[in-house]
């Protein structure tokens, strides 16, 4: 091979392999950063639960509510819960809060099944629950899979029920049913879209019949005599319920060499995981940094959990206020100004058995880091934030600095998709902002897959930024 000329070493852009970069001692300390992401995977399958998560790490790094400091403002590492589906983390710096801030954003929400309000039903001796499909899937990648589910049951008292049934030993799981290929001819013709219908992914839960053989419908009323005794809850208690269907079992480890993680939920667990550790560790900053986890990314940030709330902009008027009582609307607005802004969300990965997708000058490879993606969008751009010149060279120093892999991407061919994430929401506020997160491959499929090599830049690149 022909060795680089020093005229080429110094103009030509080339990836790197983070694994090629770092030293024995770097890449243990990778494994082990994935060794921790992947129980807080298992652990945390819907957003509540990841908030649940996030704040007994928190809390064992020293922050407290909010609430509990009302004076010596400096130094301090606080928190807030929204609704028990966004929390935000700040640590409170040297600098003046109104000269600006640093926020790292992600979501906890994944593409998932909920249940509808009425799910249950009998049908041909067999229960079912009817669910409707949440964020963008593939439906057909969601049947013949097991199934766990994870939720919240309010009853008529008042009371809440956290479920969680088909992840422990010896508990059961469910499944949505599908033709076998000798009955399939008919589905078989169909696109992928088509092929498994919306309304066709029914969960199949039980087939046992209630004793009483005087009952309309045996199957349902055993489901629900089970539900009843060992949740208390009723048919009508489901209705004020928050119940998710999401693919059952651990986060694994993938590849003969174990350089892979393979779970549900990566997307975008993976860039709040990686934030969360990066703020926990974070020591003396100069500079007010902020950790915020967002709920609805997945189906347009539509909500009172989502980033077009005001949970920020309470939270951010609340702690400017502990260091100036008098300041109001226009000072947050200065603050927003003054301030930087990483959206951490994930990119998609140059698959190569799908490579025809991709535009490969353009697109971020497995291995080779964290990825910066200047605009998302689609076709012109639509619907897209895009990161100012000044603010992506700030980062590319920043990184070459502190020693951070990076690669840049983009969402595919210009025509063949593109996506949306968070980041214009904090472009509103005239606040500098940019998408910085791991790349993925299967993105919103029931397994995702994540390097450690990228997940171990992902955590170096918030550190760097909060630092």
């Amino acid at each position: 091979m022909k060795k680089e000329s020093p005229l080429e070493k110094k103009l030509l852009y080339k990836r790197k392999l983070v694994w090629d970069e770092l030293d024995e001692k770097s890449r243990r300390k990778a494994l082990n950063f994935a060794e921790g992401y992947r129980e807080f995977l298992t652990r945390g399958k819907t957003e509540w639960e990841v908030v649940t998560e996030s704040i007994k790490i928190a809390e064992k790094a020293g922050f407290v509510p909010l609430e509990k400091i009302k004076k010596g403002f400096k130094g301090k590492k606080v928190y807030a819960v929204n609704r028990e589906k966004n929390l935000v983390l700040a640590f409170l710096g040297e600098r003046p809060i109104s000269k600006g801030v640093q926020i790292i954003i992600s979501h906890t929400d994944s593409p998932r099944l909920d249940l509808k309000a009425h799910p249950l039903y009998e049908e041909e001796n067999l229960a079912f629950l009817k669910t409707h499909y949440y964020g963008g899937i593939k439906k057909y990648q969601w049947v013949t899979i097991p199934l766990a589910l994870h939720g919240v049951v309010v009853l008529k008292n008042g009371k809440r029920i956290n479920l969680i049934i088909g992840e422990r030993k010896g508990e059961p799981v469910f499944s949505i049913t599908d033709l076998l290929p000798h009955l399939a001819a008919d589905q078989m013709k169909k696109s992928l879209k088509e092929g498994i219908e919306g309304e066709a992914l029914n969960i199949l839960v039980g087939s046992t019949p209630h004793k009483d053989k005087e009952a309309k419908e045996r199957i349902k009323l055993a489901v629900l005599e089970y539900l009843n005794k060992n949740y208390q809850i009723t048919e009508e208690d489901l209705v004020s319920s928050e119940i998710a269907a999401v693919p059952a079992g651990e986060a694994r480890d993938l590849g003969f060499d174990k350089s892979l993680i393979a779970s549900y939920g990566q997307d975008d667990r993976v860039c709040a995981y990686s934030s969360l550790r990066a703020i926990c560790e974070l020591e003396k900053p100069q500079i007010t940094s902020i950790c915020l986890f967002v709920d609805k990314e997945e189906i347009g940030s539509e909500g009172t959990t989502s980033i077009q709330s005001t949970f920020l902009l309470s939270f951010l008027s609340k702690i400017l206020r502990l260091t100036t009582p008098s300041a109001g609307e226009s000072q947050l607005r200065e603050l927003l100004f003054a301030s930087k802004a990483i959206s951490a969300d994930v990119n998609a990965g140059v698959d190569p058995t799908y490579k025809d997708v991709s535009e490969l000058r353009n697109s971020p490879r497995i291995g080779c880091g964290v990825v910066l993606t200047k605009f998302t969008g689609h076709g012109g751009k639509f619907g897209s934030s895009e990161a100012s010149s000044e603010f992506v060279a700030y980062l590319r120093n920043l990184f070459e600095k502190r020693k951070v892999i990076w690669q840049t991407g983009e969402l595919g061919k210009i025509d063949k998709g593109g996506g949306g994430t968070v980041a214009k929401y904090l472009a509103r506020y005239n606040c500098e902002v940019i998408d910085c997160g791991t790349p993925l491959l299967s993105m919103h499929a029931p397994l995702e897959i994540a390097h450690k090599a990228d997940i171990y830049s992902t955590y170096q690149a918030y550190s760097a930024f909060y630092k």
